[in-house]
């Protein structure tokens, strides 16, 4: 049975699951903002700045109960070309405001329909796919080999290795510290989750995983005072831009260019930017609500605005492009978020913990929040779904498989529309070969009489399929067509009956018509109130 949320459980009811979610969704969206700030070329502190407008702006401002926004490693290669054709950061961000009105328009034209289009096995597919590859990407942080940047989701890494290489070249510089970290987080993890919860409900209220962050924190304070040799160095630790005053934390922030907004190389950079930032926001929606276990329904075209105002505000201050986040949503809703007040507080703590403790922070481990992705990657990539996919058939199983081998070895976007197009041919197959029934007998005379029955729904799609059984009828048969049950059936479809009808003589066969006396012979025939008593035409 599906948990229910009541009407009355709102924002400041849940505050005692969405604090500790929050928190968790925080000590993963630190090294995720930096790294993909660094893959793009960007300033550090502007991935920081994205993520605290995704989770204030952003997060107050969309309907999406569990999602959480902030920069996209799916954006990482546009905005790093983008930023080298602009030659200048403050242009980059003209590009990013412009971006968001663009999206704020899309909205408004109710362009978020766009989600609902994609199929579910695809959407399952794509959940899975990320399962696995922040698996795959986190083994190496894990072991203490950071040579990528945390938050990477592409197949070609930006070190020149790929997803597979990577686990094999990782062996060559293992880092004992991290290993010791990696086993103490996994075992807080497994015991806090499957054990401790279960026999100390108060602990409920603390989330396994930053148990897990302190421990990381001691162990580096206990190694640097006492064990040097197994403390972990910096490269192995978060590094979150340090200011040493209030007025050189403000000095990281970064205005646009507006001198160059009439430039038409802005305006196509704003163009890309829209339309990525728009889809990958859409699939992580879909995404999303399918994780909730209360089964909400986002507003597509709410999102898209709220999207778009994030991007705007986000360039006028110097930040990163913005969109909704599977990864960060997904470790929302596996650490008990219940509403949106966990992604808006985790903005508040990135935007309070860079002003305060920026120190404390780049003390946790790497190899911490490696093993909290790899717990939250093995809920997403359970082998039991790939079972109950196979259970349902080869239709729902194929793009399942597409979808998770595309953006495996490619990207989310790739990976989708590879995933998308066997869908789309698989239904174009059933369509193919559900159109109409046949059905042959023998009569008296020994001529064949063959009754062929339309489906309810004969569109374009079936005319091939239509064409080629009327083709391969034999001389002197008797055919009747039932379109009596047909509800809509194309102008092309029924072109082609006529033109059979008509040319029947030639092969002398007689054909018989049974027609609802409802619905016109040409053009698509609608659906009837009251359907009347069906005809028959000789």
């Amino acid at each position: 049975m599906k948990p229910t949320l009541h009407w009355r459980e709102g924002i400041f009811s849940s505050v005692r699951y969405d604090v500790p979610a929050g928190i968790v969704v925080f000590f993963v969206a630190v090294p995720l903002c930096l790294g993909i700030a660094l893959a793009s070329g960007a300033p550090l502190f502007s991935g920081l700045i994205a993520g605290i407008v995704g989770g204030i702006v952003v997060g107050s401002l969309s309907n999406s109960s569990l999602g959480v926004s902030g920069p996209a490693a799916g954006l990482t290669v546009i905005v790093l070309a983008a930023i080298q054709q602009l030659e200048f950061f403050p242009v980059f961000l003209v590009a990013l405001v412009i971006a968001g009105a663009l999206q704020i328009i899309l909205g408004l034209l109710k362009a978020g329909v766009i989600a609902y289009y994609f199929p579910s096995s695809v959407i399952k597919g794509m959940l899975t796919a990320i399962g696995i590859i922040i698996i795959l990407k986190q083994i190496p942080h894990a072991l203490g080999y950071d040579a990528d940047y945390e938050g990477d989701f592409s197949f070609v890494q930006i070190d020149g290795h790929n997803t597979f290489s990577e686990l094999v070249h990782m062996l060559d510089a293992i880092t004992p510290g991290a290993i010791v970290v990696s086993i103490i987080s996994l075992t807080i993890l497994f015991l806090w989750e499957a054990h401790l919860v279960k026999k100390y409900a108060v602990l409920k209220l603390i989330q396994g995983p930053l148990v897990a962050v302190m421990a990381g924190i001691t162990y580096q304070l206990v190694t640097n005072t006492y064990f040097p040799q197994w403390s972990l160095s910096s490269d192995h630790l978060v590094n979150v831009p340090v200011a040493k005053s209030m007025s050189g934390f403000f000095d990281q922030f970064t205005g646009p260019d507006f001198s160059s907004i009439l430039r038409p190389d802005v305006w196509m950079v704003a163009l890309t930017l829209a339309i990525v930032a728009s889809l990958e926001s859409l699939l992580s929606v879909e995404a999303t609500d399918r994780l909730d276990p209360y089964r909400r329904v986002t507003d597509t075209n709410r999102e898209l605005m709220a999207q778009g105002t994030g991007n705007i505000v986000s360039g006028l201050i110097g930040g990163l492009p913005i969109t909704q986040v599977i990864l960060r949503s997904s470790a929302n809703v596996q650490s008990g978020g219940k509403t949106k007040f966990s992604a808006i507080f985790h903005g508040i703590l990135l935007l309070l913990c860079i002003i305060l403790i920026p120190d404390i922070l780049n003390m946790v481990p790497l190899a911490v929040l490696a093993s909290i992705l790899l717990v939250i990657g093995y809920k997403l990539a359970n082998p039991s779904i790939f079972k109950q996919m196979a259970s349902l058939g080869w239709s729902q199983f194929l793009p399942f498989i597409a979808t998770i081998v595309g953006i495996v070895f490619t990207d989310l976007l790739k990976g989708i529309a590879i995933g998308t197009v066997v869908a789309i041919v698989i239904i174009l197959r059933n369509s193919y070969k559900n159109s109409h029934f046949l059905h042959r007998e023998q009569t008296d005379a020994g001529s064949d009489k063959v009754k062929m029955t339309l489906a309810e729904e004969v569109v374009f799609l079936n005319k091939g399929r239509i064409r080629k059984e009327l083709n391969e009828l034999p001389k002197g048969a008797h055919l009747v067509i039932d379109m009596s049950k047909s509800l809509v059936v194309d102008h092309d479809v029924l072109e082609i009956i006529n033109d059979f009808k008509n040319q029947a003589n030639n092969k002398n066969i007689q054909v018989t018509l049974i027609r609802d006396k409802s619905r016109s012979e040409l053009g698509r025939n609608y659906i009837k109130e009251k359907p009347q008593k069906a005809e028959v035409e000789q």
